[in-house]
């Protein structure tokens, strides 16, 4: 039985180093499967202790946000398939962004299956469902910023939305994060190639390798963000609106803006204290936000969409039509005689006599 000080770092976490892992060497001169990391206590459980009930609380947070995000994400990605009549580029661009929420959220609960042993045995595997999940994460934040390029396009910069094209914003959502994620799982692969590939430990970046790209894209989407709104603030000034409705009606772009270009993300870059109300704060507003924006994003762009609302609605009425249709006809072919006929014959008979 081999003793070593337990790791400074698993996963991520920090753990006392003054308690030892075990192995062991097995009879045939091979060692075990896995080391005995049972007595390794990672230091930040003492936060986890300070506040356990709020921690269990978050964690249903997310597990029911997540649940709610990908039952709404599923119904918006089918209207969108569905209504074929409202399939132009900015809800094409919508409907991506929608698979990219769905694909995350699907990924977020495989990582969730994963226990302790399998991140220490570092499986294959593994280490394939965290790169998937990265991957889908880095899409999520490019195909924000095509929703961003394309309102800073057709509002600040005035282009005609014609001119654009599809196949150039389908290269920025889903080709460029490519060499991104595998530039990352290369670096991964030769300097931190354990538990699974989840988590980092502090003094190596290989995770900035694709963390980089995302926090550029959410600070340009914070430009376009600004010069959005600015220009919509122009354009209610010169109308004849008195000024708190024109306040009113920026206040309501921006929040409508906010969780589709991942400005949400921003806020919680940085841990705020060590305080107990911020401490509290954070862990719920965290978990709230990261777990229902793929709610938030349906509801906005597509519940909420008159584009949306309208195509469903003549849907829903032509289907209502064509099944009352269908339901009359059926009841004629299930009559042999309908009793104005029987009438008719009953008066031509008696008239020939």
């Amino acid at each position: 039985m081999v003793e070593r000080p337990c790791p400074e770092y698993i996963n991520g976490v920090k753990y006392n180093t003054t308690r030892s892992a075990y192995r062991e060497c097995i009879d045939n001169g091979t060692w075990a499967l896995k080391s005995n990391y049972s007595s390794c206590e990672p230091i930040l459980e003492e936060k986890q202790r300070k506040y356990p009930m709020h921690y269990k609380v978050a964690l249903i947070i997310n597990y029911l946000g997540h649940c709610i995000s990908v039952g709404a994400l599923v119904v918006a990605f089918v209207l969108f398939l569905c209504l074929r009549s409202i399939r132009c580029l900015r809800n094409i661009i919508h409907w991506n962004l929608i698979t990219t929420f769905i694909l995350r959220n699907v990924m977020w609960f495989l990582l969730q299956l994963i226990d302790h042993n399998i991140h220490e045995s570092n499986e294959p595997w593994c280490r394939l469902i965290t790169t998937i999940y990265n991957y889908f994460v880095v899409t999520n934040f490019f195909w924000m910023f095509v929703e961003g390029c394309y309102l800073h396009t057709a509002i600040v910069m005035t282009y005609s939305t014609d001119k654009l094209k599809k196949w150039v914003f389908l290269f920025i959502g889903w080709c460029i994060p490519c060499p991104i994620i595998v530039a990352w799982a290369i670096g991964k692969l030769y300097n931190e190639n354990e538990q699974c590939w989840f988590g980092k430990e502090p003094g190596k970046y290989i995770d900035y390798i694709y963390q980089g790209p995302v926090i550029l894209v959410l600070l340009i989407n914070f430009v376009f963000l600004f010069n959005i709104v600015r220009i919509l603030m122009t354009k209610l000034r010169a109308s004849t609106t008195s000024e708190t409705i024109q306040y009113r009606k920026a206040v309501k772009a921006t929040l409508v803006l906010l969780p589709l270009l991942g400005i949400t993300y921003m806020l919680f870059f940085v841990n705020p204290g060590e305080d107990d109300i911020s401490q509290i704060v954070f862990i719920y507003f965290n978990s709230f936000l990261q777990s229902f924006q793929g709610f938030f994003v349906s509801v906005f762009y597509c519940f909420l969409n008159g584009e949306v609302r309208s195509a469903a609605r003549k849907r829903w009425h032509r289907w209502q039509d064509n099944h009352a249709l269908r339901v009359r006809v059926a009841r004629a072919m299930s009559l042999p005689t309908s009793p104005t006929r029987i009438s008719f014959h009953s008066i031509k008979q008696t008239t020939a006599v």
